[in-house]
């Protein structure tokens, strides 16, 4: 039986999100992300598309590591200049009906209380049409901005994270009964008191005593995605994560880490179909595959391997400036991403300044649209995830590109739905209800 693909766009509210110096482009646009008909417009190509979501990343901090300072990165615009990202959603959410919102929110620098209150506004707000994309930080620069020296060592990051999904999960699903809301105009009763409930949290990171602020919304606790691909980071995506995004260079590679992460949700009692996995791939689609190669190198042209290389050195704590060009930096232990130097596998500085050019860390698909739909077809079959996060190139002509040229493709193989179901975000991906599944962690604090 043919599985359906699940397609995120994977974007970000700056100039130059994975690929590095795309914006010098004639054709590319990505300038324009601070206005909101750049957002609009992007909201209904992907609905037309029936693309699941916009998956928008974020980061807190600038990427310094390399030649410990931010110039590289303020020079070629790597994820700085870069605008809050919650920002957005409402507006796109104005213009399409189905499309999910996924927003990446960084637990250190979000304090809980507040960040519950808003994911419930947007839940409210989009129709129940909210995932959340939990981060837990991994530059310095963050930590500093936040008045603090360092980050937290690593794996001390995923402890605080899970005190953190405790006190949220409290919040979302046990605060306000599903009755609570009478509004009732005739009594002039709005809320019953005795079904809202003060929540109580004591826990070694976080204290809490309040009210959720807001009533329910359609899905309470928001699709949780993850991204951690360390060993500690799949315990924390096997207990909280129900949708997971991946990194990996081949489809053997990331059939690998689909195991680990569906044994890891079997350690916390879920099933694996609790869990659904979106590999980073980016796509140059054209008419031929003569015509794909070309629009590749051309773009190829435009890359500026030193924000590449300040984007390296950012996720692994590395500062590849210290090393020559034609020289390898392996083994080398940090407190940053740990897995990012093991997933782009061995390579020169001067590889990685050239190959992170197209698309970051995303392997990359080029070919008319019956060769992109073998590849992700193979891709999907091969390695078992579920969809995948497509990394951008020159905005918006890869998504419109795809839409126009591989959606159709998808369509006619039966890969790729014609339509929408209704319902919320939850609902559309995993078939069931609106709310979290029994079998997740978050439910155990319902209320009703």
């Amino acid at each position: 039986m043919t599985r359906p693909m699940l397609l995120n766009a994977f974007a970000m509210n700056c100039v130059a999100h994975q690929s590095s110096g795309l914006w010098r482009h004639p054709r590319d646009r990505s300038r324009d992300y601070r206005r909101l008909d750049y957002w609009l417009s992007l909201a209904r190509t992907l609905e037309a598309g029936c693309f699941d979501g916009l998956f928008l990343a974020d980061v807190t901090g600038v990427y310094d590591v390399y030649g410990n300072s931010p110039d590289a990165a303020l020079r070629s615009a790597m994820q700085i200049p870069a605008n809050d990202p919650f920002s957005l959603v409402s507006a796109m959410a104005t213009v399409t009906d189905h499309l999910g919102f996924g927003i990446t929110g960084a637990i250190p620098y979000e304090p809980p209380y507040a960040f519950a209150r808003r994911i419930s506004t947007l839940d409210h707000l989009t129709d129940g049409r909210l995932a959340w994309n939990v981060v837990t930080g991994y530059l310095d620069s963050a930590a500093r901005g936040a008045g603090r020296r360092r980050q937290v060592e690593h794996d001390t990051r995923y402890d605080i994270a899970d005190d953190y999904m405790t006190l949220v999960y409290k919040l979302w699903e046990g605060s306000w009964q599903d009755d609570a809301v009478i509004f009732d105009r005739e009594s002039g009763v709005f809320a019953d008191p005795a079904r809202v409930h003060r929540v109580h949290h004591e826990g070694p990171y976080f204290q809490l005593d309040a009210i959720h602020l807001c009533e329910p919304s359609p899905q309470r606790t928001p699709v949780i995605f993850q991204a951690g691909a360390s060993p500690r980071g799949q315990t924390f995506a096997g207990r909280h994560a129900e949708c997971v995004f991946i990194g990996a260079s081949t489809p053997a590679a990331a059939r690998s880490m689909v195991t680990d992460l569906k044994t890891a949700a079997a350690e916390h009692g879920r099933r694996g179909e609790d869990v659904k996995i979106f590999a980073l791939l980016s796509v140059v689609a054209d008419e031929t595959d003569a015509a794909a190669q070309r629009k590749l190198e051309d773009y190829r042209r435009f890359v500026l391997p030193e924000g590449s290389l300040a984007l390296m050195s950012g996720w692994t704590g590395i500062d590849l400036g210290a090393y020559g060009l034609d020289e390898r930096a392996e083994n080398v232990e940090s407190q940053a991403i740990q897995s990012a130097m093991r997933g782009l596998g061995s390579r020169t500085v001067r590889e990685w300044g050239e190959a992170l050019g197209i698309g970051g860390a995303a392997s990359v698909i080029t070919g008319s649209p019956a060769s992109v739909a073998d590849a992700l077809e193979a891709w999907q079959d091969e390695s078992g995830v579920d969809g995948f996060n497509l990394a951008y190139t020159v905005m918006p002509e890869c998504f419109e590109d795809f839409v126009r040229l591989v959606v159709p493709e998808l369509k006619r193989r039966g890969r790729l739905r014609s339509g929408y179901e209704p319902g919320s975000l939850r609902q559309k991906l995993f078939g069931a209800g609106d709310r979290l599944s029994a079998t997740h962690p978050g439910a155990g604090y319902r209320s009703d």
